[in-house]
């Protein structure tokens, strides 16, 4: 009678626990993901996703039995739009300007030296 030794027995296992896993479905995403398109604009502030339209049935089973359905990105899509500062570029983003090495490695500079500029409170406003 011959034995397996520990040494091979373990990546045989690892092999089977993942083609089980990827044979059940763990392993699929839904076919769609969701994208920022679904965070809409009315003219003034962003739009939540309708949290139904981005309802995808469960690939995962227990027992045999589907898992509830789930809202793939709503809390994600949901929260942004609610933290974005300018809802405009949901429709039209603005182009990025270039990059200004100076202006950059001066900020590091005062950060390192411990002469960081405090935020000038008289012009900042509240976003709401």
């Amino acid at each position: 009678m011959k034995f397996i030794s520990g040494s091979t027995r373990y990546p045989t296992l690892a092999v089977l626990l993942a083609l089980a896993c990827g044979l059940s479905g763990c392993l699929k995403p839904p076919l769609t993901m969701p994208n920022e398109t679904v965070i809409g604009y009315d003219g003034k502030y962003a739009v939540p996703p309708d949290c139904d339209s981005l309802t995808r049935k469960s690939l995962l089973t227990d027992a045999g039995v589907h898992r509830p359905s789930m809202q793939w990105g709503c809390a994600t899509y949901t929260n942004l739009a609610a933290q974005l500062a300018r809802p405009a570029d949901i429709v039209a983003p603005q182009t990025l300007g270039p990059a200004d090495a100076a202006v950059a490695a001066s900020a590091v500079h005062r950060y390192e030296t411990g002469r960081v500029i405090p935020l000038d409170k008289s012009s900042s406003r509240d976003s709401k």
